[in-house]
């Protein structure tokens, strides 16, 4: 937290006194509202209080429903009647977002009278077609966006509440939240203060350990509700855990599934009595840094261990259903943290141990890929990576022979193992060709 923040709290008073912040009107008959006793809020759907059990995506949606989810996030408005359809058929309520353009550039954006109006005009088109589908659960107004105290913002928060005007006045029955990264008291403050937002969401990953200190901290500051809009695994910007060129060492799945029940049992806030509930990050399959880092299914739908995590986490009951257990995974002996420098056009050689000693009954597919060290605007790319080679694929092949590439650079082993029973694991080895000098 910067050291500006003491000043920041003067002026937060002054707010507090002297700006009008008019309270949130519940009205219960409202479809989607937020109940406040005691201090204690609760979502009210339907007449009935609603915690969130959920996840970020959009597909799988029949094996949420069966693991004890109930909620998804989406952010795809081109295809959302179909997505609504389909939560709706599986019994699954919809957070639909709505994204905002970044607010670092003002001109580009918001101080352009005709590019909001046309945002503006497409979102009301939006809320009016879809504010009166049985699966929708609220709208979520922009995703991780700063929110400074700074004057030369103000186009911004006019723009924003404009937009949060809109969708109150157009939906009176579903709330509208907005989501930020981590806990920053500042945003947190910000968005209090200077916008008509029904409940504050969270995407937060390895500060997750941190935040019921945080909400304990500034609860004289900011008692609202909340709610944990991403969370999972730790994410791939962790400096301790990288190789000497900057390549982050992702975890196999085994040992990510009991990730996501260690952190969860850990820290997050459940007993906290502003939690509206949380959704894992990310419930089907998207290239972050790698193919496989948040993604809980493969790109063929079959489902990781971790969907036996979340289905543990959700009911307390575990799954029937077994997943291949992957020990460890090396390249020409040595492991992912051992810094592996290859020839050009070397022979290498990877492969992979399982907990299960009937090895010979899965499918294993081998795979070469460079590194994806594309970020366009500093964001990781989540334009999928076309393998280096062919692809080797076979039944027990617990080994991956292979000749490195002749290009120096990074790149990344990875092997997938598949059961018939539709589930599967992975993991990968980063590595560097160097030429020799």
């Amino acid at each position: 937290m910067k050291s500006s923040f003491a000043v920041s709290a003067l002026v937060y008073a002054f707010l507090l006194f002297f700006v009008a912040c008019s309270p949130k009107k519940t009205d219960r008959n409202r479809t989607v509202y937020i109940r406040s006793e005691n201090g204690r809020y609760t979502l009210i759907k339907n007449g009935r209080p609603f915690f969130v059990r959920g996840a970020a995506g959009y597909t799988n949606l029949a094996t949420l429903r069966q693991a004890g989810g109930n909620t998804i996030r989406t952010w795809d408005t081109l295809r959302l009647g179909t997505i609504l359809k389909d939560a709706e058929q599986n019994g699954l309520s919809v957070i639909v977002g709505l994204d905002m353009p970044d607010n670092q550039n003002m001109d580009w954006f918001y101080n352009n009278r005709a590019t909001v109006s046309a945002l503006l005009k497409s979102y009301q088109k939006i809320v009016d077609r879809y504010k009166n589908s049985p699966a929708l659960l609220c709208w979520c107004l922009g995703n991780e966006l700063p929110f400074p105290l700074k004057p030369s913002f103000y186009k911004f928060y006019q723009t924003f509440n404009d937009m949060v005007g809109m969708i109150h006045s157009i939906d009176p029955n579903h709330p509208v939240t907005t989501t930020v990264i981590n806990f920053q008291p500042q945003n947190i403050l910000n968005i209090k203060y200077r916008t008509d937002i029904d409940f504050i969401s969270i995407n937060i990953f390895g500060e997750l350990r941190n935040l019921n200190q945080q909400l304990d901290k500034y609860k004289r500051l900011w008692d609202g509700p909340f709610m944990i809009t991403e969370w999972g695994i730790d994410g791939p910007w962790l400096a301790h855990d990288q190789t000497t060129w900057n390549a982050y060492i992702e975890e196999n799945s085994t040992k990510k599934a009991e990730q996501y029940i260690s952190v969860y049992q850990k820290y997050m806030p459940v007993r906290n009595p502003r939690y509206l509930g949380s959704l894992v990050f990310y419930w089907g399959q998207k290239q972050e840094t790698t193919p496989t880092w948040f993604s809980l299914f493969d790109r063929e739908g079959n489902r990781s261990e971790a969907v036996n995590a979340m289905q543990y986490l959700w009911t307390s009951k575990k799954s029937d259903i077994k997943v291949p257990q992957i020990r460890y995974m090396l390249l020409n002996e040595k492991g992912s943290r051992d810094n592996i420098f290859l020839k050009p056009d070397s022979m290498a050689n990877a492969h992979v141990m399982l907990n299960d000693q009937d090895y010979a009954k899965y499918s294993y597919e081998w795979q070469l890929m460079a590194e994806d060290w594309y970020q366009p605007d500093n964001h990781n790319s989540t334009k999928a990576l076309k393998p280096i080679g062919a692809i080797q694929t076979g039944i027990g092949k617990t080994a991956f022979p292979f000749r490195v590439p002749h290009k120096e650079g990074a790149y990344r082993v990875y092997v997938y193992i598949r059961a018939k029973n539709h589930t599967f694991a992975t993991c990968n080895t980063p590595f560097y060709v160097l030429p020799a000098p």
